[in-house]
C-alpha cells in the first residue's frame, strides 16, 4: 500500500494473529494466511475473500442515489476486488444495519439493488446478518471467489507497461457536480451509481498471460499506482498524454479539460483495472480483441521503472514530476463523503 493516513491505519492491523489477542494459536497450522492483508483480497486454500463497507454519508447520500442504486453499488464495488485478483466469483455475504424508520417499500428497493449487484458480480447471496442502526444505513459486503493463481499487486517489474481498462473520472465528476448542487448527466450518474466490476475482463486478460500485477481503481489512478509501486518495490511513471479520461467527463459543461485529467488521476471509484504487463505482450490484437469483446478501450498509461513512488510525465515533454497527491483517503483532513 502507498502512503496516507487511511493506509497507515490498515498497516497497523497487518500481521495480527490470534496469538496477539491472548487466545493462542493462529490461522491454519502455520499460524499465517497464505495471502493476508495488504492486497485487494485475502487468498486461502484457493479461495479469495474481500470485505467492503458502504456507509451512508461517507460512500453515498440517499439524496443522490435511490436505495436500489445503493444496494447495487455496494455489491458491485465489493465484487471489483475479485476482478482485481482475476478470480471467479463464488458468492456474496451481506450484513445490513438498517435505520429504524426504513419502510418495507424502501427495503424492497434496497433488496432489488442487492440482487442486481449479485447478478453483476456473478455470484449468489450466500447469507449475512441484519441489525438496526441508530443512524446511517450501512451495508457490509463480503465477496468470495476462487482461483488457484491470484494476480497480486506485487508482481510488477522494471520495463513493464501499465495498462488501464475503460475510461476514468466519470464517477468522480458525478460526485463533484452533485456536490455543487447540480444534476450530472445520466451517463455520469450511471458511472457513479452502477459501476461494473470488471470480472470477465480480468479473466480474459489472465487467459492471455499478460497480467504481471493488477489492482482495481477504487482510490484513483495516482493513489492505486502508488499501491502497486509500493507492493512491487518499483517506481511508476504515468504519461499524462495517454490518460483515458472518460468522454462523458469532457461532455459535461461543468468540468474543464484540466479538471477532467485531475479527476482521472485522483478522483477514484472508477472500478476499472490497472495492470502491469511484460513489454510488448499487449499488442494491437489484444487491444482490438478486448474492445470487440467488452466494448471498452484498453489504454497504455505508463511504465514501470526501478526506484520508488509515482511520477507524472507531462504532456509538454518536460521531465516527469513526483505526484504528491494520491487518491481518496478517509482519514485525510476533510475526508469523507466519497468512496
Amino acid at each position: 500500500m502507498g502512503p496516507g493516513g487511511e493506509f497507515d491505519r490498515i498497516r497497523s492491523f497487518q500481521g495480527l494473529s490470534l496469538g496477539e489477542s491472548g487466545t493462542g494459536g493462529g490461522v491454519g497450522s502455520s499460524g499465517e494466511l497464505p495471502l493476508g492483508p495488504g492486497d485487494d483480497a485475502a487468498w486461502v486454500d484457493g479461495f479469495v475473500f474481500s470485505v467492503d463497507l458502504a456507509v451512508e454519508g461517507i460512500h453515498f447520500r440517499r439524496s443522490w442515489l435511490s436505495l436500489e442504486e445503493v444496494g447495487f453499488r455496494a455489491v458491485a464495488a465489493a465484487g471489483s476486488d475479485l476482478a482485481a485478483m482475476a478470480s471467479e466469483p463464488v458468492g456474496i455475504l451481506l450484513a445490513l444495519a438498517l435505520p429504524r424508520d426504513l419502510g418495507e417499500e424502501e427495503l424492497a428497493q434496497l433488496r432489488r439493488g442487492v440482487g442486481q449487484g449479485c447478478e453483476a458480480v456473478g455470484g449468489p447471496l450466500l447469507g449475512g446478518d441484519l441489525s438496526a442502526s441508530p443512524g446511517p444505513l450501512v451495508l457490509d459486503v463480503t465477496v468470495v471467489g476462487r482461483t488457484s493463481d491470484p494476480v497480486l499487486r506485487s508482481g510488477a517489474e522494471p520495463g513493464d507497461e501499465l495498462w488501464v481498462t475503460g475510461g476514468l473520472g466519470a464517477s468522480a465528476a458525478a460526485v463533484r457536480i452533485q456536490g455543487q448542487g447540480h444534476r450530472p448527466s445520466p451517463a455520469l450518474h450511471r458511472a457513479y451509481a452502477r459501476p461494473r466490476p470488471r470480472i470477465q475482463e480480468a479473466l480474459w486478460l489472465r487467459e492471455r498471460g499478460v497480467l504481471r500485477a493488477m489492482l482495481d481503481l477504487s482510490d484513483g489512478l495516482a493513489g492505486d499506482a502508488g499501491h502497486l509501486a509500493a507492493a512491487s518495490g518499483v517506481a511508476v511513471v504515468l504519461e499524462e498524454d495517454t490518460l483515458p479520461v472518460d468522454p462523458e467527463v469532457g461532455a459535461a459543461g461543468d468540468v474543464s479539460e484540466e479538471e477532467g485529467r485531475r479527476l482521472a488521476l485522483h478522483g477514484g471509484e472508477d472500478f476499472e483495472l490497472l495492470f502491469a504487463a511484460p513489454p510488448g505482450s499487449v499488442g494491437p490484437d489484444e487491444v482490438e480483441g478486448f474492445r470487440a469483446r467488452f466494448h471498452l478501450p484498453l489504454t497504455r498509461v505508463g511504465r514501470v521503472e526501478a526506484g520508488a513512488g509515482v511520477r507524472l510525465e507531462p504532456q509538454d515533454g518536460s521531465p516527469a514530476r513526483p505526484l504528491t497527491e494520491g487518491g481518496f483517503d478517509h482519514f485525510a483532513p476533510g475526508g469523507g463523503g466519497g468512496g
